[in-house]
């Protein structure tokens, strides 16, 4: 059965729409211009409701991009790469997410944010006998690369833990590349 479409809103009442959007969660300039496109009655009340939005403050992508850089790094232990490419998939333009990205991350050791990372994400594990295992081993490494660290930083993390990590030095730097951001195999 076919989807009923949303009725167009007129100006006051997609100012309305937009202001309840903002209320549930922070949005980018990108995401919401889309949503706002979808229910305005023209694309010229989608402009002027963005306008009004950035007229009151409501909507920086730069305060945007920094405040998820931050919740990123701080609740979910990401990595500076898995936080620009979320950024960038949020609409974010690839200047405003780097320079978020570089001050969230500028006093951060990646390799402490790694092994807390994997700590978290394999806590309850003798990670030392865990990661003894050559498969657990590889995926560890995979799962710090999707996370968003570098090659250089999750096999320094992976040699803390187990012997047979220098083994991951001799991979082609084409596998942590193998894999997009939910851990599917690109094409």
């Amino acid at each position: 059965m076919p989807r009923a479409r949303a009725t167009k809103l007129d100006p006051e009442r997609l100012w309305k729409y937009a202001l309840r959007l903002l209320g549930q969660r922070a949005y980018s300039a990108g995401e919401l211009r889309t949503k706002l496109g979808l229910r305005a009655e023209s694309r010229e009340t989608a402009d002027q409701v963005m306008a009004k939005l950035k007229e009151y403050d409501l909507l920086d992508d730069r305060k945007f991009a920094e405040s998820f850089a931050v919740s990123r790094r701080e609740n979910d232990q990401l990595g500076r790469l898995r936080v620009v490419r979320e950024l960038r998939a949020r609409r974010v333009s690839a200047q405003v997410a780097e320079s978020a990205v570089r001050r969230a991350f500028s006093e951060v050791d990646e390799q402490e944010l790694a092994a807390a990372h994997l700590t978290r994400k394999l806590r309850g594990k003798n990670l030392a006998e865990y990661l003894s295992d050559e498969r657990h081993l590889a995926n560890a490494f995979a799962r710090l690369q999707r996370a968003g660290f570098s090659t250089s930083a999750s096999i320094a993390v992976l040699k803390r833990f187990a012997s047979r990590a220098e083994e991951l030095e001799n991979l082609p730097e084409a596998l942590s590349a193998d894999h997009d951001g939910d851990g599917e195999a690109t094409e």
